[in-house]
């Protein structure tokens, strides 16, 4: 399955993901793309990867935005059927958690 998410990476991108995805596979996959995995090392792995801690600590607040809009009940359960109106919610929503912040 990770193929097939990061068919879209363009060359000189840069990948996050956890510890879960630190496989040689997924590492030579990225860098065959012309990308970046900054991928936390796992604890058994022997060989060192350039890894930045503060690009990886960023990928916190596209997580935390997830959150608060999981928080809307409306949203997480999709009342609208179609998608036009769900991305027009999806927006307004976005807007609404970028003026409380």
């Amino acid at each position: 399955m990770a193929a097939k998410l990061l068919d879209t990476v363009a060359p000189g991108a840069t990948v996050i993901a956890d510890k879960a995805y630190d496989t040689d596979g997924i590492r030579s996959f990225v860098a065959a793309k012309g990308a970046w995995a900054n991928i936390p090392p796992r604890s058994m792995r022997k060989a060192t990867f350039a890894f930045s801690r503060w690009v990886y600590r960023q990928r916190n607040l596209v997580e935390r935005f997830f959150n608060r809009l999981k928080q809307m009940r409306g949203l997480a359960t999709r009342y609208d059927r179609r998608p036009d109106n769900f991305l027009a919610a999806i927006k307004l929503a976005a807007v609404r958690i970028w003026i409380n912040a």
